[in-house]
């Protein structure tokens, strides 16, 4: 019981670091990159799909992304829904037959918006994993009646160190996502 409450938790945890890697990659750097596209709902016939199933999104260069639509339908809903992400600040182009995305260059202020912004993301994420640990806790806590005090401590200092270990990952994420930012 004590060793499935643990594998739960560190399965939790695990996912919420991922959540929170996948989140960082959403923020813009001064690099154009096909992840900051991967949360965008495109309304494609009523309904809102992701980008990634409507197009592919290519990279050719540093400050330029290419989306180019499997369905030419498709097109305008794309652009827009491009247009419209917050705090991008592009302004989509298309041809006809594909979205070419230019980045503008980040100035210093903006770079230091988006480290703020990707800070607030991961304390949200750690939050997330404190969460978790909370919840794991009250249920060691239930199992008091099955299992010995020291079993229970020991359980106790293994969640703790598996919360650690998350809380840094995440913390090691932030650093490099903030290193990325801030390079010129």
């Amino acid at each position: 019981m004590i060793a499935d409450v643990l594998a739960d938790a560190g399965a939790r945890m695990d996912r919420a670091v991922e959540g929170a890697k996948e989140d960082f990659a959403t923020v813009r750097t001064g690099r154009a990159n096909p992840q900051l596209f991967q949360k965008v709902l495109v309304d494609y016939y009523g309904s809102p799909t992701p980008l990634a199933q409507l197009a592919s999104i290519n990279s050719p260069e540093a400050r330029t992304l290419i989306v180019t639509p499997y369905d030419k339908s498709a097109l305008k809903s794309i652009e827009q829904a491009i247009r419209d992400i917050p705090n991008l600040g592009v302004n989509p182009t298309n041809d006809g037959n594909i979205v070419r995305i230019t980045m503008p260059e980040l100035t210093e202020e903006r770079r230091k918006e988006y480290v703020k912004l990707v800070r607030s993301k991961g304390e949200d994420h750690k939050v997330h994993i404190r969460g978790i640990r909370r919840k794991s806790k009250d249920d060691l806590d239930d199992l008091k009646s099955e299992f010995g005090e020291d079993e229970l401590v020991r359980a106790e200092k293994e969640l703790d160190a598996l919360t650690r270990a998350h809380v840094d990952a995440i913390d090691d994420a932030l650093k490099r996502k903030e290193a990325e930012l801030l390079e010129v």
